[in-house]
């Protein structure tokens, strides 16, 4: 029953280290066209439908590493935070990588940029922060029995025992 309960948690705080990792990869890609103050204000609506995007995006590419780093994470017990965010980190590497052309004969990859793979790396370092506030701090707990419940007090000698059905 732990378990099931834990498995809810940790896909909770996955699809929150998506969302904040979504806004960090939307707001640094966006910043130039933030920071022009001739464009005038950002249209909410659209705002909302690029972080929609976002979402989907990171989450998309995000859920096969980010689930191995889960498993070994709860499986040794590891609940640091510097893990979390070095396990995130490398998720948005590996997020990034996978994007980029890898050229085998030259074993090497093709066309990278360093603003996106810093963009990408930081926004998984974010994102494991807010996975191990809420879900990382408790790895490994489910397993851990919980200790049995203290006895009653024996009555005291003159109370009157208790109905017997």
């Amino acid at each position: 029953m732990a378990l099931i309960g834990r498995l809810f948690v940790i896909l909770f705080g996955f699809l929150a280290a998506c969302f904040v990792a979504g806004m960090v990869v939307v707001g640094a890609i966006m910043f130039p066209e933030f920071s022009d103050l001739g464009a005038g204000p950002v249209d909410p609506g659209v705002l909302n439908v690029i972080l929609g995007f976002g979402f989907v995006f990171v989450s998309g590419f995000a859920l096969v590493p980010a689930m191995v780093v889960v498993a070994i994470t709860e499986a040794f017990y590891i609940r640091g935070a510097l893990t979390y965010a070095a396990g995130g980190g490398l998720v948005g590497l590996a997020c990034y990588l996978g994007l980029v052309p890898f050229d085998a004969e030259q074993l090497r990859f093709e066309g990278i940029v360093r603003r996106h793979l810093e963009i990408m790396t930081g926004a998984g370092i974010v994102a494991g922060v807010v996975y191990w506030m809420i879900a990382g701090r408790n790895a490994g707990a489910w397993r851990i029995p919980r200790p049995p419940l203290r006895p009653l007090p024996p009555l005291p000698s003159q109370s009157p025992l208790p109905p017997s059905s």
